[in-house]
């Protein structure tokens, strides 16, 4: 990690200070204010491949990823050119794009079953829409979802969330009326729950990634597949996360369970604003101008998040998420040795490349346990020890550990070797 320069016209303490006068809490993202682990948050200054560096000038080796979107690592030649190029022609028109058909295609192309996309602009726009159109299509109001399971900040959708959420000690949010979640049930994950006829969608988180990670049981996806099969209700996956991470085709393909809808965000913006609803025509089609579910946006399909998430997907092979997964084992067993070396109660979870992190001796299954283990202290020790010797892990111990097609050996085991000096000290 480097020192600050000389000439630096900003630290993070005096930028904290400017942002808290004119932003809520000086973040836009609650996470950011480090208010989990302590200390001051770096303000980024650039970033390249594995690393970002700080207006101090100090480097990270960065397993934040801005949480999940940047798979090849940061500023990728391929990204950053598609995005210049798109520029030069104009960044917003209110009007029909060819790169809104190409990346619609390419997400059909890639998941089985899915037939139409509508682009939005985030992950928690997919997801709000997901629920209209599940509502519409099936004429019922109650939705189903996980404690745990984060799926953006829409009223109906943020109760008993995980990630940001519970990282700021809250079940909810204060504004959310009685009304707005008064048909939102909330089941344990891992759990498939009882339904009925007045049950329009079960949503899920297929990994469950805000709540540290918690795979799902054996059994549990095809279990919601067919309770919603036979009640007639929508199985929808949230696939902000895993979409196009986990691998080639999504978490249907991995788990060979296939949802009715799915929702899509991080990866197929390349980095920048963008989400999806996914779905056959059939479900699609209630969507206006064809049905009479209604949902727009002016910024929906942007020149620069198409041009950005197509140039990823351009680069993600099926070989990329073998080489993806090489990583996240080489960095999961490396921590676990170091972890064990030193005496200190960890475990790692792993689903394909998305890797967690609990200090504790045995993975959580559902939200109460994982709530137990991430509110235990060990974490922010951990986070702090890292992050001084120039390794960012997220700020709070409700995240995932991304890693990139960028992250080498190098970086690896400069991490690894961090962590033993981390550990010895948590010990």
């Amino acid at each position: 990690m480097s020192n600050t320069p000389a000439n630096s016209p900003h630290t993070n303490s005096a930028l904290f200070d400017r942002a808290r006068a004119v932003i809520p809490g000086g973040v836009n993202s609650p996470v950011r204010a480090f208010g989990s682990v302590g200390g001051t948050p770096y303000f980024v200054a650039h970033a390249s491949g594995p690393y970002v560096y700080d207006v101090e000038g100090s480097r990270y080796i960065d397993y934040v990823q801005s949480y999940g979107p940047t798979i090849l690592g940061h500023a990728h030649p391929a990204v950053t050119q598609a995005v210049q190029t798109a520029a030069a022609s104009g960044t917003s028109y209110g009007a029909p794009t060819l790169d809104e058909v190409r990346l619609a295609e390419e997400i059909a192309r890639r998941v089985t079953g899915l037939e139409m996309v509508r682009l939005v602009s985030s992950g928690t726009e997919a997801t709000m829409t997901a629920i209209r159109i599940a509502r519409g299509a099936t004429g019922r109001d109650r939705i189903v979802k996980f404690a745990g399971n984060y799926h953006g900040h829409s009223d109906a959708l943020l109760v008993a969330g995980g990630s940001g959420v519970a990282q700021q000690g809250l079940l909810a949010s204060l504004g959310v009326t009685a009304g707005a979640v008064a048909d939102t049930v909330v089941a344990p994950y891992n759990v498939v729950p009882d339904l009925d006829e007045t049950v329009a969608a079960v949503v899920v988180e297929p990994v469950a990634a805000n709540m540290g990670l918690v795979e799902p049981a054996e059994g549990f996806l095809e279990g919601l597949r067919q309770a919603c099969d036979e009640v007639g209700a929508l199985l929808m996956f949230d696939e902000v996360i895993t979409g196009f991470r986990l691998c080639f085709g999504g978490a249907a393909q991995w788990f060979g369970v296939t949802p009715d809808v799915w929702c899509f965000g991080k990866v197929i913006g390349g980095g920048l604003p963008m989400g999806a609803i996914g779905a056959t025509a059939e479900i699609m089609g209630n969507l206006a101008p064809l049905g009479g579910v209604y949902q727009a946006g002016t910024l929906s399909g942007n020149p620069l998040a198409t041009a950005a998430g197509l140039a990823v997907l351009e680069q993600l092979t099926p070989d990329s998420y073998n080489r993806l997964t090489d990583v996240s084992v080489r960095l999961q067993t490396g921590l676990a040795a170091a972890f064990d070396e030193a005496g200190v109660e960890a475990c790692i979870p792993r689903v394909g490349p998305l890797l967690g992190l609990f200090f504790g001796s045995e993975p959580p299954t559902d939200f109460d346990s994982a709530k137990k283990i991430c509110d235990n202290g060990m974490y922010q020790k951990f986070f702090a020890g890292m992050l001084s010797r120039g390794v960012a892990f997220a700020p709070g111990a409700y995240e995932a550990v991304f890693t990139s097609l960028a992250h080498t050996d190098v970086e690896i085991d400069a991490t690894i070797e961090a962590c033993r000096e981390v550990a010895e000290e948590m010990a």
